[in-house]
């Protein structure tokens, strides 16, 4: 058993993008299934969906995005808030990542959102980590 699925999930999508595969699959969860979300909207994949290949337990498969010569969008994933370590930031302590061309991911009140929308909501939360 896994104690970090969320860095798990990362790992995986880091080492996809760096060996350049098309996709990657994991185990879903509905937090995982958030972060892929958001990762789309973002434009760092470019597509994800639930697979039920043999039966016995449901994947998440994520498209991997790359840019014409072939290199990642994906440059870098950080897991900032771990099981023993919680990391909370309240909407004004929300900072840009990599001079604002990264993403950061954070649970608020209001669900998952980036960064930048949970600072525009004025909502704090736990940051999970950061995308560039």
């Amino acid at each position: 058993m896994q104690t970090d699925p969320i860095a798990d999930f990362l790992t995986r999508l880091r080492n996809a993008a760096a060996a350049k595969h098309q996709r990657v699959d994991v185990p879903v969860s509905r937090l995982k299934t958030e972060i892929a979300r958001i990762l789309k909207e973002e434009g760092y994949i470019s597509t994800y969906k639930l697979v039920d290949e043999n039966k016995t337990r449901k994947m998440l498969r994520v498209f991997l995005k790359y840019t014409p010569d072939r290199r990642s969008v994906i440059t870098g994933l950080k897991r900032i808030s771990r099981p023993g370590a919680r990391s909370y930031l309240g909407a004004t302590d929300i900072r840009p990542v990599v001079g604002g061309l990264g993403i950061s991911i954070m649970t608020t009140p209001k669900g998952l959102m980036s960064g930048r929308a949970a600072r525009k909501a004025k909502l704090g939360g736990e940051i999970l980590c950061e995308v560039w």
